[in-house]
């Protein structure tokens, strides 16, 4: 199965909601837990090994990885494009997907944004929001990081549609994944360095980043009014702001998304 196993942690967190502090964040007792669990894996594993990744393989060839795995997610980006009803945006990813893997070699050349056809960010989190489902609670998933209840049902389904996933032999597959999980890692180095230099608590700062985030990329920058309100009222920084930091960044599939 490829279903994160986030989803086993549901009956538990009921049982460790808090009334006090913030309405978004109910379970913030346990989120600090996991989030302090992602920071030292992050810290022993995944840093160590994006540093090196970093240092010892040229910018050109760190470029053609992020380039063969934004590929790869183009053809999902599309689908979500077209789920919330954006056919011009389905129609230019798939066109990308198809020049970038015929004319740019499997993706590790851009050909598309070359020709001028635009990338878009999409996943299935960003689908329910836009069909109108509500974040529900803040959540910190083991490895994967910052989510909501909406949004790890999101996560769920973009790993479950992963073709990276389909990969063969298993190999192959788990070398992939791993694979992407440095590059992304190392893209964000010198944010979670800045990261760690600013915030005076990072959990919060994350989690407030994230919410804000996700927010923006739902409605494409531009929220209903009644959400900018909301908006002002409940988030401390800026829409651009993009939460790094350790392992709670490595959500492999929303960040492929992003590039």
């Amino acid at each position: 199965m490829r279903f994160p196993a986030s989803a086993v942690l549901l009956a538990f967190l009921a049982a460790c909601a808090t009334a006090d502090g913030d309405p978004r964040d109910p379970f913030e007792g346990f989120n600090r837990g996991v989030y302090k669990f992602n920071e030292a894996v992050d810290a022993a594993i995944a840093r160590p090994v994006a540093t090196a990744y970093r240092d010892l393989l040229h910018e050109e060839i760190r470029n053609r990885v992020r380039n063969f795995f934004s590929n790869i997610a183009d053809l999902f980006i599309g689908v979500n494009d077209l789920l919330q009803g954006k056919l011009q945006d389905g129609v230019e990813d798939w066109a990308r997907f198809a020049f970038n893997s015929s004319f740019g070699l499997l993706g590790i050349h851009d050909v598309a944004s070359d020709m001028g056809i635009e990338k878009h960010n999409e996943d299935f989190g960003q689908t329910l929001g836009r069909w109108g489902v509500g974040d529900g609670p803040y959540l910190v998933l083991p490895i994967l990081g910052s989510s909501t209840l909406r949004d790890g049902v999101g996560t769920a389904a973009d790993i479950y549609t992963d073709p990276v996933g389909d990969f063969r032999p298993i190999r192959l597959r788990n070398s992939a994944v791993a694979l992407r999980l440095v590059s992304v890692r190392a893209d964000l180095l010198d944010a979670s360095r800045i990261l760690e230099e600013a915030a005076l608590d990072k959990y919060v700062f994350q989690r407030d980043a994230y919410l804000q985030r996700r927010r923006s990329l739902i409605y494409d920058g531009q929220p209903p009014r009644e959400e900018r309100i909301r908006e002002e009222r409940s988030f401390k920084t800026p829409v651009n702001v993009e939460p790094a930091a350790g392992v709670d960044n490595l959500r492999v599939v929303q960040h492929a998304h992003d590039r």
